[in-house]
């Protein structure tokens, strides 16, 4: 079924947002590494490459359906951060905004009976519960060390030892 319409332009408009998240990430990550912590920058990093995944997934999605994508204007992230904490809770913030989007997609979907769109969704909408759950439980631990730098770089290190999603 070709993919036309509101929900084409709306697919359309969430591979620009998943682009939009990478270059955040992308930007959290650049200042985790100013502040010393290569292991959190190298999260972030990971967490960049991902969300581009994502985008190439609604890309498919579109152009398996004789739909053609197209990138929106990217705009600079607006992101100043002074502490760990601050770059995590900026983190769940712009997750829970994609949440939001993917979730209006879903409703669009099933209000356009666009049963081919569903499962794509419903995949992203659990990769957005689990994407959530995992930046709180960071921000949770984060407040745990307050400001203990011994507990910021076990912390660091572990983060760092993320595998990217293509390893």
């Amino acid at each position: 079924m070709e993919l036309k319409g509101k929900l084409a332009t709306a697919i359309n408009d969430q591979i620009t947002m998943e682009i939009q998240a990478s270059v955040v990430y992308r930007q959290l990550a650049i200042e985790m590494d100013v502040q010393d912590l290569p292991g959190i920058s190298g999260w972030f990093l990971a967490q960049s490459g991902e969300e581009l995944e994502h985008a190439q997934k609604f890309t498919d999605h579109m152009t398996d359906r004789s739909a053609a994508p197209k990138i929106a204007a990217i705009t600079a992230p607006n992101v100043t951060i002074n502490s760990v904490l601050e770059a995590f809770e900026a983190s769940l913030a712009h997750e829970q905004k994609v949440s939001e989007s993917i979730r209006n997609l879903y409703r669009l979907a099933q209000q356009e009976g666009d049963i081919d769109s569903i499962p794509l969704l419903n995949w992203f909408i659990e990769e957005q519960l689990e994407e959530e759950a995992t930046v709180g439980e960071i921000i949770g631990r984060v407040k745990l060390i307050g400001g203990d730098g011994n507990g910021l770089l076990r912390l660091d290190a572990e983060l760092g030892s993320r595998k990217d999603s293509g390893e």
